[in-house]
């Protein structure tokens, strides 16, 4: 900025393990955003190193992070971003078209994770036809369409008042047991954060705070 660096994020050390529920807490501005592309594989970093799987993400190229991102990582989002002309199972699917999944497979499994989430009366409805919970349901069977290892969840139930939030929670929680996966949840709630198995807080591209979750 007017030749000033700027470090978004500033000798982090840490580690998230396989099976673990952590909320990443910190205010705008905090560099929680830049981990959360690393963590993703949407961005590199420009020094250190990230390791996901044992594998160092700085030294992939582009197509080597999408196969990563598309085998091993799950998204769910605050805004939802599902295709307005796709019915909610061809949303849900989608991350199999790109994995090469045969089409009948892949809409099987999306009805099936639909009705698993609550929505079995809801598959050929456009998003414009549902909820905002009921999108966010939808956005979250999308995410466990590949049976990911990893869920980074931005802001899942900022646009959600509070009885969608909790159920948005618990179904992520269930999800995260059941399949043993590293659930990393971005949010500003501290009642959000408060379930999780590991809270920490990021303020100025530093941690301020890493700590397991006694409650």
């Amino acid at each position: 900025i007017g030749g000033e660096e700027l470090a978004a994020l500033n000798s982090i050390t840490m580690n998230i393990y396989q099976g673990e529920f952590a909320a990443l807490m910190g205010p705008s501005g905090s560099g929680k955003s830049t981990l959360m592309n690393i963590l993703g594989c949407l961005d590199t970093q420009s020094s250190g190193v990230c390791r996901i799987g044992g594998v160092d993400i700085g030294t992939l190229d582009s197509d080597e992070l999408a196969e990563l991102r598309g085998k091993r990582i799950g998204f769910i989002f605050q805004r939802y971003n599902l295709l307005s002309t796709l019915s909610a199972t061809e949303n849900v699917a989608l991350p199999a078209v790109y994995s090469g999944v045969d089409k009948k497979a892949r809409l099987d499994r999306a009805k099936s994770l639909l009705a698993d989430l609550g929505l079995p009366d809801k598959l050929e409805n456009k998003p414009n036809e549902l909820s905002g919970g009921q999108q966010q349901r939808v956005s979250i069977g999308r995410a466990m369409m590949c049976a990911p290892a990893v869920v980074l969840a931005d802001e899942p139930t900022g646009n959600l008042d509070s009885a969608n939030s909790h159920e948005i929670v618990s179904l992520l929680k269930q999800s995260h047991t059941k399949y043993n996966q590293t659930l990393i949840v971005i949010t500003h709630d501290e009642s959000i954060a408060l379930q999780a198995d590991r809270i920490i807080a990021i303020e100025d591209g530093r941690i301020t705070r890493d700590e397991v979750n006694r409650k």
